[in-house]
């Protein structure tokens, strides 16, 4: 399999470029700097070049993302983290897809890494503009399950688990290989019975 992960250089997206290799795929991953494809999500244009320099792949994984506003409630939340968080973890998704639809065939697959946050039984009120986010790539995720089953494409939508990276701490409870595994089981399964699912790194199906 020939993939494309987003958001590589560090994180889950480090783990998962280096799972898939171990299980023998090619896997090409992007980053904002140093080793890697260059690029921003947000940017139509380093999209753009992006998509050119990547040619076809079996495997989309929309994984950059970033959390600007963690342990923030209403009135903490700035205009600027909110922008910014729905620029990179929404439109950032959306323009990724757009672009490598034209290195996808028929038979590819989409996977679109949210977040348990983004359900709508994890709303407390904290980390709103994380959660509002999460939960605008999963209905993104939904539809583009539906849009794109007529060629052939499988999405599937996904909750990495609570991960021991800088986004998640010290005291997450995952691992990143251990995320990794589970996530990779769940790219080689994907097919057109769980396009438009939801589900955990480790096979569960999680509410919406």
């Amino acid at each position: 399999m020939r993939a494309l992960i987003t958001g590589a250089g560090r994180g889950i997206g480090a783990a998962l470029m280096a799972e898939g290799r171990g299980r023998g795929h090619e896997v090409l991953g992007t980053v904002r700097s140093g080793d890697g494809i260059q690029l921003e999500v947000t940017d139509p244009a380093a999209q753009a070049r992006a998509a050119g320099a990547v040619g076809a792949i079996d495997l989309l994984v929309c994984n950059a993302g970033v959390l600007l506003d963690r342990d923030a409630g209403v009135r903490d939340l700035s205009v600027e983290d909110l922008r910014q968080t729905l620029d990179v973890n929404v439109t950032g998704v959306f323009l990724t897809v757009q672009a490598q639809l034209a290195n996808l065939s028929r038979g590819g697959r989409i996977a679109i890494i949210s977040s348990q946050m983004g359900s709508s039984t994890q709303a407390t009120g904290r980390t709103m503009a994380y959660r509002v986010s999460k939960a605008a790539a999963l209905n993104l995720g939904l539809n583009l399950a539906s849009a794109l089953r007529s060629e052939g494409i499988a999405v599937g939508i996904y909750h990495p688990g609570w991960v021991r990276t800088d986004m998640g701490g010290s005291a997450a409870a995952v691992g990143a290989e251990d995320a990794a595994r589970g996530l990779w089981d769940r790219f080689e399964r994907l097919d057109q019975s769980t396009s438009g699912c939801f589900e955990t790194f480790d096979g569960q199906t999680h509410p919406i």
